[in-house]
């Protein structure tokens, strides 16, 4: 992949994913209006992060990150890559059935591992309802995840990009035929668990949209993978030796999710809170940081099998650049001006100033961290390119003891924050380690000298904007407070940040406005 079409697919995947975050903002602000930061929302936070956790430890982050370099390398070799997707699609779908019915079985306590500060209380009866409804989810999304895979891997990124678009658009209709529907009168807690009745019972059929729509897109490009029985075979078996230590390490970044969330759980609402600031973090993370390793990782798989080290450095510099490029501005400005952010895009109906004050108080948090998350997804490719998922594991360990430690130990002191400040800490603690141990790579891990002249102007531009963020939110803050306002003045702050951070990168040579510009002309090619 020549790096231009590199930076087209990233483009492309980052398009599709800023629409999904955008609709998953309409999603949650409607979530937290009709339910607010009471019971039935922080019943429907556990309930929906127990699928998506096992998604993550199953399929996106252990089984893709084996699949998708032996898929690549079987297809750029020209190989039997249709019939090693077919087998690992049917061992996964197996996997999977029997976990769906184990944990229906098992929901109560599965519960309770995630949030035992709820026993006893209305979360938890509602938590486990919910549960049991949306676990099969994780069967959909994580057939399509592998599937996914397969399209990426073959340069196809679009379908695979526009597949969590589906998630939003049916759970934004579902609380819409609710509310019209007479099931919610007024915002109160009674109401609101019938929109969170609707809202749990569009994420399986949301599961079954997007498996039907990256299945197709499968088949067009030639892989129409269709059950079997599963094969043991002797790529099977490596296969999932290089999966299992990408699962435990799936495994510590789910660890730490559980940690804060346990912790929260003991805190009243503060589970709400975390989850709302975690989505506000995740739109620049998903725009940039996922865009980047889902492109990337396949690009540099194929790379290294090609034994083109200058390639791979470049395809790596230029990764690195323009998510940075993009990351590090929003993370200022999640840091500069969280506030405004959150009493705009969720203070209503249920939603009190009070709860957005906690919110943003975490949203900035995050952001400190949101850099680190960001160089994460850059890092990793380059271990999992060479089917290393070993020393990921090791420093996802530290990581995750990191961040127990600190969570644990300051929530007696400073209260349910400690959950957000120990998840930036323990990024930060990730990335060091996982760039030291890139050293022994050699020079496709190293960051070439046009980089390294930007990144410090970028930085520079960043601060830039903050500062003239801070003096705008100033002399805004009262059209914040005015309802006819407040959407407008968010509006003139996001112009404001725009326009100065390119204009200043622009002229301090951060960098170049055209490149951007070809890179979005090229987008749908990818």
């Amino acid at each position: 992949m020549k790096p231009i079409r590199l930076i087209a697919g990233f483009m492309t995947v980052g398009l599709w994913t800023l629409a999904s975050r955008v609709l998953g903002f309409v999603r949650d602000a409607m979530i937290l209006a009709y339910l607010g930061t009471g019971p039935a929302y922080e019943a429907f936070v556990v309930a929906f992060r127990l699928p998506n956790m096992f998604r993550r430890f199953f399929a996106e982050g252990a089984f893709n990150m084996a699949f998708v370099p032996m898929f690549s390398k079987k297809y750029e070799a020209g190989e039997d890559a249709q019939g090693f997707a077919e087998n690992a699609f049917s061992g996964l779908a197996s996997v999977l059935i029997v976990l769906t019915l184990v944990a229906q079985l098992c929901m109560p306590w599965l519960i309770y591992g995630m949030a035992s500060g709820f026993a006893g209380q209305e979360q938890f009866a509602l938590s486990v309802e919910f549960g049991r409804i949306v676990f099969p989810y994780i069967l959909f999304v994580s057939l399509a995840a592998l599937l996914s895979g397969v399209l990426n891997a073959t340069g196809r990124f679009a379908a695979a990009a526009a597949a969590p678009v589906l998630l939003n658009v049916i759970l934004i209709a579902a609380m819409t035929l609710a509310a019209f529907a007479g099931l919610d009168t007024a915002f109160t807690a009674f109401s609101g668990l019938d929109v969170g009745t609707a809202l749990i019972w569009g994420i399986p059929f949301a599961g079954v949209a997007q498996l039907a729509l990256v299945w197709y897109a499968a088949r067009q490009a030639g892989f129409a993978l269709m059950p079997r029985r599963p094969r043991w075979t002797p790529e099977m078996r490596r296969l999932v030796r290089i999966a299992i230590p990408a699962a435990l390490a799936g495994g510590v970044v789910q660890v730490n999710l559980l940690v804060g969330q346990q912790v929260a759980s003991y805190f009243d609402r503060a589970v709400g809170w975390l989850y709302a600031a975690d989505r506000l973090y995740q739109l620049p993370l998903g725009v940039v940081g996922i865009a980047i390793g889902v492109v990337l990782l396949p690009d540099l798989s194929r790379r290294l099998a090609a034994d083109d080290a200058a390639g791979g450095r470049n395809a790596l510099s230029r990764a690195a650049e323009i998510s940075l490029a993009l990351t590090i501005p929003a993370a200022v400005a999640l840091v500069v001006v969280p506030l405004p952010l959150v009493s705009v895009l969720f203070e209503r109906g249920a939603t009190t100033s009070d709860d957005s004050a906690a919110i943003a108080m975490a949203v900035a948090v995050y952001g400190l961290g949101l850099p680190a998350f960001v160089v994460q997804k850059i890092l990793q490719p380059l271990y999992f390119a060479r089917e290393d998922t070993r020393s990921p594991f090791r420093y996802a360990v530290v990581a995750m003891v990191v961040n127990a430690v600190l969570a644990i130990g300051l929530a007696p002191v400073i209260g349910w924050i400690a959950c957000a400040i120990a998840t930036t800490l323990a990024a930060w603690v990730m990335v060091a380690l996982l760039a030291r141990g890139t050293r022994p790579m050699g020079e496709v891990a190293r960051f070439d000298a046009r980089f390294h002249g930007r990144i410090w102007r970028i930085i520079g531009a960043s601060v830039a904007m903050g500062a003239a963020l801070w003096l705008a939110t100033v002399w805004m803050s009262p059209f914040f407070a005015m309802a006819g306002w407040r959407y407008l003045a968010l509006l003139g702050l996001i112009l404001i940040g725009i326009v100065s951070y390119f204009g200043i990168g622009q002229l301090i040579g951060a960098f170049r406005l055209g490149e951007f510009r070809r890179a979005f002309q090229r987008g749908g090619s990818a």
